[in-house]
C-alpha cells in the first residue's frame, strides 16, 4: 500500500486530510505514545493494559489532531495562539510621536 503526499505550487503539503504543521503535531504525538507505552511496561504494567491505554490515548490523538487540522486550517491555529500575545490597548502619557516629523 502507498500514500501519495502532493505539493502543488504554493500549496501546503497534505497528508489524508491533514494539512501542513498538524502532520508534525500526529508524528510528535505518536513518539509521545511510543516512549509512554515503553515506560508502561518497563514498570511492569499488564502488557494487554498498556496496548489499551496506548490504543485509547492514541485514538483522543488522532482525534483532536484532525478536528484541529480542520476547524483551523493551515495557520489558523498559529494565529489563534499569536493573538495571545496582543495587547488590549496602548497607553500613551504624552502625544509628541504623532507630532514629531520625520
Amino acid at each position: 500500500m502507498s500514500y501519495q503526499i502532493n505539493k502543488g505550487i504554493n500549496r501546503p503539503i497534505e497528508f489524508k486530510g491533514l494539512k501542513a504543521q498538524y502532520i508534525g503535531y500526529l508524528g510528535g504525538g505518536l513518539v509521545i505514545l511510543l516512549v509512554l507505552f515503553a515506560m508502561l511496561y518497563l514498570v511492569g504494567l499488564a502488557i494487554y493494559l498498556c496496548i489499551l491505554i496506548i490504543l485509547g490515548l492514541g485514538s483522543l490523538l488522532f482525534q483532536q489532531v484532525f478536528s484541529l487540522s480542520h476547524k483551523y486550517g493551515e495557520h489558523g491555529l498559529m494565529k489563534r495562539n499569536a493573538r495571545k500575545y496582543l495587547p488590549t490597548y496602548l497607553k500613551f502619557k504624552t502625544r509628541r510621536l504623532f507630532y514629531e516629523k520625520r
